[in-house]
């Protein structure tokens, strides 16, 4: 989503004939197959939640991730023509990608809402035996375990990836590449502990609300990591590319924005989670 060239930055853009700063982009066919991509996922969701059958949720996966490469190969292509990417249209991305953040705030906030619904009033717990949080029966995972040592590892990625940035606007680009380097590795750890987590959970999804509250939040910001590391990984090949300038690196600083993101997240989710809502009985 960033643009190599340093030049032309006032050029207007000319795909649509017209004089003027936006960039009106192309025809192109990838929104509409995304849209049947998305239709076939969540029909495939369906196929598997009630005939076990992963045919269309197979299918509909692929098309999704397929059209998700080769349009933003596009917007990469469309970054590096001369006038296209004008500052009033970098502006727009940044305002984009603000606006897609704040909404993914309110997606956690949901999530938040209603643990602590059922954390501060239990007694909105169908079936709750005593008026208690968490529910009796439930063992909790001990915060200053994994859940301690993952907090650790984000708070450092956030710091090498903020030494990465300012090794890019320093003009130093072997520091850029080994900043991001580093990030990718401990996101790539954090996600193996969660998993591992998971595997040795003293609770499964479904049941009661505790597991369905917890997995619910947690496993998407686990989602949200993933998602996170593989757009710092494309950053890192393109930095190694040599495609990031200190004045032209939007695509690098959307990364960095959403790993932030992911970190202040993650901070939330631990201290109110694993640690205020840790039960009596703990399971390191």
């Amino acid at each position: 989503m960033s643009s190599i060239s340093d030049t032309h930055d006032q050029a207007p853009a000319m795909s649509s004939g017209l004089k003027q700063p936006y960039h009106l982009v192309d025809p192109s066919p990838w929104p509409i197959v995304g849209a049947v991509g998305g239709l076939f996922t969540v029909l495939g969701i369906i196929f598997v939640a009630h005939y076990k059958n992963y045919t269309m949720l197979i299918i509909g996966l692929a098309v999704v991730l397929a059209t998700m490469f080769v349009w933003w190969r596009d917007v990469l292509r469309e970054s590096r023509t001369p006038g296209l990417h004008s500052p009033v249209v970098r502006l727009g991305l940044r305002y984009g990608m603000l606006l897609f953040i704040s909404s993914e705030v309110m997606f956690f906030v949901a999530f938040f809402w209603a643990y602590f619904n059922f954390a501060l009033f239990p007694e909105h717990v169908s079936g709750a035996k005593a008026l208690v949080w968490p529910p009796e029966g439930i063992i909790t995972i001990a915060p200053f375990a994994v859940p301690f040592l993952n907090t650790m590892i984000l708070l450092l990625s956030g710091t090498t990836v903020t030494w990465a940035h300012h090794s890019l606007l320093a003009g130093n680009r072997s520091g850029l590449v080994r900043g991001l380097g580093l990030t990718v590795v401990l996101g790539l750890c954090f996600t193996a502990l969660q998993a591992n987590e998971y595997a040795h959970s003293p609770f499964a999804f479904g049941g009661s609300v505790y597991p369905s509250v917890f997995f619910l939040a947690t496993g998407f910001h686990g989602f949200h990591v993933i998602v996170g590391t593989l757009f710092l990984i494309v950053c890192f090949f393109r930095a190694r590319a040599g495609q990031f300038t200190p004045e032209r690196h939007f695509g690098f600083e959307a990364a960095a924005w959403y790993w932030h993101f992911v970190d202040v997240v993650w901070l939330f989710l631990f201290s109110c989670i694993y640690w205020w809502g840790a039960g009596p009985v703990t399971a390191g």
